[in-house]
C-alpha cells in the first residue's frame, strides 16, 4: 500500500503540518510525497529527508507557481490512480482546497480531518464540533484523506533518504492567480506555536486587544489568537481565529483571555496540554475545560501579569 502525501510549503520551507501528515500516512503503508510549485528543488530535497518518505514526486513549473488547486489536483489524482492507494493531505486551507478536487476526479468520498488510523480502511474523525468521535470505514478502492495535524506527532525532518523524480502537468485554464495579501509577523505561526495567547470580544476594541495582548505574547514568545467573536468585531485579522471555522491548535499552553468558551472556539483548542482562562464571569463555559482559571477583570490582570513576567 502506498500513500501519497501533499507537501505543504511556502516555496522554500516545508510546513510543520506536512510532518504530522507523514506520520499519519506512515500508518497506512509506504509514503510518497508530492511537491508542487515553481523552482521548488530545495523543497523537494527537504521533503526527501523527512523520516519515512521513500519517494518525492515533483511537479515544477509555471502552472504550479502559486499551487492553484485546479492545477495541482489533476497531477495528484493521476499519481494516485496509477501508483498509489491513498492521497493524504493536511487539513489546512491548502489541503482542504486540493483534496476535494482529487476526490472528485477519482470519484470517491473524502474522509476529512482524521484523528487516528484504526486500520487500512478505518479512521476516526470528529463530528458535532468535536463533541463526538465517529469511526468511519471506507469501501473505496482509492482513499482521499485530510489529517488533523494536532492529533499526530510530527515526523522528523531529518533522517530520510527518499528518491526524487519529476512529474508532468499543465495549466488546466480553470483559474488564475490575481494576487495575495499576506500578513507578516515575527511571532510563531499559530498551528506550530508552543504557547498561544488568545483574546475575545471582552477587549472591546482592536486598540485594546493589541495593546494588552501583544506585550504579553512578546514576553512569552507566544502566538496570538482570537475567538471568532473578536475577529468578527474587527479586533483581529482572520488568520488569528482559533476554532472550528478557524485554526485547530494544540499548544503546550493556551491562555484564553476574555473568551467565554463557545463550542465553536472550544473545538479548536481543547486539545491543548494546559489551558489557562481569565474571565470575569465565573460561570463561563471556558472554565469547564480550563486547567487553571482566574476570575477577574482582564484590564487589570493582563497588565499586571505582563509586568511580572
Amino acid at each position: 500500500m502506498i500513500a501519497l502525501v501533499l507537501v505543504e510549503h511556502d516555496g522554500a520551507v516545508v510546513k510543520d503540518a506536512t510532518l504530522a501528515t507523514v506520520t499519519a500516512a506512515a500508518q497506512l503503508g509506504e509514503v510518497h510525497a508530492l511537491v508542487a510549485g515553481e523552482g521548488v528543488g530545495a523543497v523537494a530535497q527537504a521533503a526527501a529527508k523527512i523520516a519515512g518518505v521513500t519517494k518525492v514526486h515533483v511537479a515544477d513549473g509555471a502552472a504550479f507557481g502559486h499551487q492553484l488547486a485546479e492545477n495541482v489536483a489533476p497531477v495528484a489524482a493521476a499519481l494516485v490512480r496509477d501508483h498509489c492507494d491513498y492521497f493524504v493531505a493536511p487539513a489546512t486551507t491548502t489541503g482542504k482546497n486540493i483534496a476535494p478536487r482529487v476526490a472528485a476526479l477519482l470519484d470517491v468520498m473524502q474522509i476529512s480531518d482524521i484523528l487516528s488510523v484504526e486500520g487500512p480502511d478505518t479512521f476516526t474523525r470528529p463530528i458535532y464540533a468535536g463533541n463526538a468521535i465517529a469511526t468511519v470505514k471506507s469501501s473505496d478502492a482509492k482513499k482521499v484523506i485530510t489529517v488533523r495535524g494536532t492529533a499526530f506527532a510530527r515526523a522528523s525532518a531529518e533522517g530520510g533518504s527518499g528518491s526524487v523524480e519529476s512529474v508532468s502537468g499543465s495549466d488546466a485554464g480553470l483559474s488564475s492567480f490575481v494576487g495575495a495579501e499576506l500578513s507578516k509577523s515575527e511571532r510563531p505561526e499559530l498551528t506550530s506555536a508552543k504557547i498561544i495567547v488568545s483574546g475575545g470580544r471582552a477587549f472591546g476594541s482592536s486598540e485594546q486587544f493589541h495593546a494588552l495582548l501583544d506585550p504579553l505574547a512578546d514576553k512569552l514568545k507566544a502566538g496570538v489568537g482570537a475567538s471568532r467573536a473578536a475577529v468578527d468585531a474587527g479586533y483581529a485579522p482572520n488568520d488569528y481565529q482559533v476554532g472550528q471555522t478557524g485554526k485547530i491548535v494544540a499548544p503546550e499552553v493556551y491562555i484564553a483571555i476574555g473568551i467565554s468558551g463557545a463550542i465553536q472556539h472550544l473545538a479548536g483548542m481543547k486539545d491543548s496540554k494546559t489551558i489557562i482562562a481569565i474571565n470575569k464571569d465565573e460561570d463561563a463555559p471556558i472554565y469547564q475545560v480550563a486547567d487553571i482559571g482566574l476570575v477577574g477583570d482582564l484590564f487589570k490582570i493582563v497588565p499586571e501579569l505582563t509586568e511580572k513576567l
